[in-house]
């Protein structure tokens, strides 16, 4: 919406908006930054992850007639594991390179 503030007028009279970025804070935007937290939940994210492959491992158990369904299961549960364990370790060695 235009306001009288960032309302430009054009030589043919048509109010054009301002190209100026306005630069606000918005704490309700963010109620983090009342509180100082600005962080990623990494713990409940790894509990979740390794909730997510039991649930596709569970999966597997059933009354198939084909597996097809469960080489897809096993495919991404062992993904899933992979990336989780990645990121572990990684996350490790990130604190013993710094001394």
């Amino acid at each position: 919406m235009l306001t009288r503030k960032n309302r430009r007028s054009q030589p043919s009279g048509v109010a054009v908006a301002s190209t100026e970025v306005e630069y606000k804070r918005e704490p309700a935007d963010a109620p983090s930054a009342r509180f100082g937290w600005h962080g990623e939940g990494l713990k409940t994210f790894k509990i979740a992850g390794w909730v997510s492959i039991v649930a596709l491992l569970v999966m597997m158990i059933g009354n198939h007639e084909g597996h097809v369904e469960d080489l897809f299961l096993l495919g991404f549960a062992l993904l899933l594991a992979f990336i989780l364990i990645r990121g572990e370790i990684l996350s490790r060695r990130k604190w013993a390179i710094k001394k």
